[in-house]
C-alpha cells in the first residue's frame, strides 16, 4: 500500500518533530464530557498508584485535557486562518469539519490528515497525548443561571420555565504535561504544526472561558521542548501520570530533557536535535512565521 504522498527532493526532507510541553490553567476551564441531571461534566481520568507514605495502592481521579479535543482546536485553527487574499486557509482549500479535502498537499490535511466518506482517506501525521493533570484537585461545580434549552421558544410561543443548572470546571493553576508527535513530515508541513499548537493554547476549552498557557518554571524557563531528528535520541520528557507533586514533575520534564553532560538549552547530535525552554519557544514562533509567510501571506 503506498502512502499517497509526493516525493521530497534532498532540499526538503522527510523529518521527524516532537513538541513537549507542560500547560498551566490562569483560569476556571470546562471541558465538556457528558451531560447528567442538569449537571455538565468535565472529562476526568482513573488510575491506580502506590503510595509509599500509606504503604498501599490508592485510586486517583485527575482532571483531563482529551488529546482529541486539542487536536480539534488546532485543526479549527489552520481551517479559521486568514489568507492574504481576503479569505480563510479552509475556503482556500475547500477544506473544512466534517469535510475535509483530503489532499496531500493542503496544509491543514497534509499534516493533520482527511476523510472524503467512501472515497478518499488521508492518514494524519501528527499525534497528540497527554493531558492528564499533574494535581490531584478535584473539579468544582458551579450554580448556572438557567439551561439554553429551555428557553421560551419565540416562534410557538410555548412558555417554558427555566430551570438552573450545574457546571463542573478544572481549577485554577492545575498543571498538564502534553506532547505532539508528527511523522515524517517536511520543515514546512512542521511549520502548520507548530502554528496551530501556538495559535490553539489560549482557545482551548468547551465554553467560557477559554484559555491555558505553557507553565514556567522558577527561573521563568518555559516548560518546553521541541524535537527534530531521524534517529530518536535523548530522554523523552514525558511526565508520569502517578505524580501529584507539581515540583516534582517540573524537575522531572527538565532533567529528562536536557543532557547532563552540557546541561544546555539546545542540544546538538548527527541526526538529532533538540531545543528547550526559551530556545523551544523561539525555534516554535519561527516556524509559525515561515507558515505565515509561505501559507497565508504567499
Amino acid at each position: 500500500m503506498t502512502t499517497g504522498l509526493p516525493k521530497t527532493n534532498p532540499t526538503n526532507p522527510r523529518l521527524h518533530f516532537d513538541i513537549y510541553a507542560i500547560l498551566e490553567t490562569s483560569q476556571e476551564l470546562y471541558l465538556g464530557h457528558e451531560v447528567e441531571v442538569n449537571v455538565n461534566k468535565v472529562e476526568t481520568v482513573k488510575l491506580t498508584v502506590y503510595d509509599k507514605h500509606l504503604n498501599r495502592e490508592r485510586s486517583l481521579e485527575k482532571c483531563y485535557i482529551s488529546p482529541t479535543k486539542r487536536r480539534g482546536v488546532e485543526r479549527r485553527c489552520l481551517i479559521w486562518a486568514p489568507v492574504k487574499d481576503g479569505v480563510l486557509l479552509g475556503e482556500k482549500h475547500e477544506c473544512g469539519i466534517p469535510k475535509t479535502c483530503a489532499k496531500p498537499e493542503c496544509p491543514i490535511c497534509g499534516a493533520y490528515g482527511g476523510l472524503i466518506a467512501g472515497q478518499k482517506t488521508l492518514i494524519g501525521r501528527v499525534t497528540h497525548g497527554g493531558g492528564v493533570a499533574i494535581q490531584e484537585i478535584d473539579s468544582q461545580e458551579k450554580q448556572r443561571a438557567m439551561h439554553p434549552s429551555r428557553l421560551a421558544s419565540p416562534t410557538n410561543g410555548k412558555d417554558e420555565t427555566p430551570i438552573p443548572f450545574k457546571r463542573e470546571y478544572n481549577q485554577p493553576g492545575i498543571l498538564y504535561p502534553v506532547f505532539n508527535h508528527a511523522l515524517s513530515v517536511t520543515d514546512l508541513e512542521f511549520a502548520s504544526v507548530a502554528y496551530a499548537f501556538l495559535d490553539a493554547l489560549p482557545r482551548i476549552g468547551s465554553g467560557n472561558p477559554k484559555g491555558i498557557a505553557i507553565a514556567e518554571n522558577n527561573d521563568h524557563m518555559p516548560l518546553l521542548v521541541v524535537d527534530r531528528y531521524l534517529v530518536p535520541k535523548g530522554k523523552r520528557p514525558v511526565i508520569s501520570p502517578s505524580i501529584t507533586n507539581p515540583e516534582n514533575a517540573i524537575a522531572d520534564f527538565i532533567r529528562l530533557a536536557r543532557n547532563p553532560e552540557t546541561n544546555t538549552d539546545h542540544i546538538q547530535l548527527t541526526h538529532f536535535e533538540r531545543w528547550i525552554g526559551d530556545e523551544a519557544l523561539n525555534k516554535l514562533q519561527d516556524y509559525s512565521s515561515l507558515f505565515v509567510e509561505t501559507i497565508l501571506q504567499a
